[in-house]
């Protein structure tokens, strides 16, 4: 680990393993636990949906909003849910687990308000279908928002594939259709407010580099003396004395003998 508590890239696909792993047994869990809800439901004569489900416009049904997605009206419904409740989830949650509970509370409230505020009164309104839209909805915008390739050619492909889920979205009866439509838009705006902003976040903090100014040495304008080699005097040649010639002539005859 770097001094500023990131991780280097290379432990990336490690970190990312490790959440897929987690995510994995997340959703294994979530249908273990609405599995067996399901049993002990259909055992009561499902009046645990009819007691915990939603009903519209009953003020004493709101805390029901979060018990709803727990629960099924028959094992045809269940399993209907279960497959793209496990892929959908998945994928909602394998790049990360803490922001996928995040991603599904807004889901779960949205999807059931908006189950209370317009269904037809009278009416209970249960199951995991309006979670369902939400990670769908979730999945095809996350790439675009996050602008990830991989969640962008995730999306695509899970557009393509169950571009029949879109057809449930329409006013049908006998179906919470509503409540499909606003997981659906929950999931959407999921995607633009849980958005991955650490990027632009360490991006906008990055140093501006700054380039250090050369000094520049100009020439100095100051004058340095050179001293004076110094001169030492040679003492003048000291001048012969005068010799008078005819002294000069006659030292030379007496050398000579004469």
């Amino acid at each position: 680990m770097s001094k500023s508590g990131r991780q280097p890239e290379a432990a990336d696909p490690m970190i990312m393993i490790a959440e897929a792993r987690r995510a994995l047994w997340v959703m294994v869990g979530f249908l273990a636990l609405i599995w067996i809800i399901q049993i002990f439901n259909a055992v009561d004569s499902y009046q645990l949906s009819q007691h915990y489900g939603i009903r519209a416009r009953d003020v004493t049904s709101l805390p029901d909003i979060i018990s709803a997605p727990f629960l099924h009206f028959s094992w045809a419904h269940i399993e209907g849910n279960s497959g793209p409740l496990f892929i959908f989830g998945f994928l909602s949650a394998y790049r990360g687990v803490r922001k996928f509970f995040w991603v599904t509370t807004l889901i779960v409230v949205v999807a059931g308000l908006g189950a209370w505020l317009t269904n037809e009164p009278n009416s209970v309104a249960a199951g995991a279908s309006g979670v369902v839209f939400g990670y769908f909805g979730y999945i095809l915008v996350r790439g675009l928002f996050d602008r990830h390739l991989i969640d962008i050619v995730l999306g695509l492909v899970m557009g393509l594939c169950f571009a029949y889920q879109f057809t449930v979205l329409l006013p049908t009866d006998g179906i919470d259709w509503q409540g499909h439509a606003f997981g659906f838009a929950a999931g959407l705006a999921g995607g633009w407010i849980f958005r991955d902003r650490r990027k632009r976040q360490v991006k906008a903090a990055a140093p501006t580099p700054v380039i250090a100014a050369v000094p520049v040495i100009e020439p100095s304008t100051t004058t340095i003396e050179t001293p004076a080699p110094a001169t030492t005097e040679m003492p003048a040649p000291s001048k012969a004395p005068k010799v008078d010639p005819a002294d000069r002539l006659a030292q030379i005859r007496k050398e000579m003998g004469q």
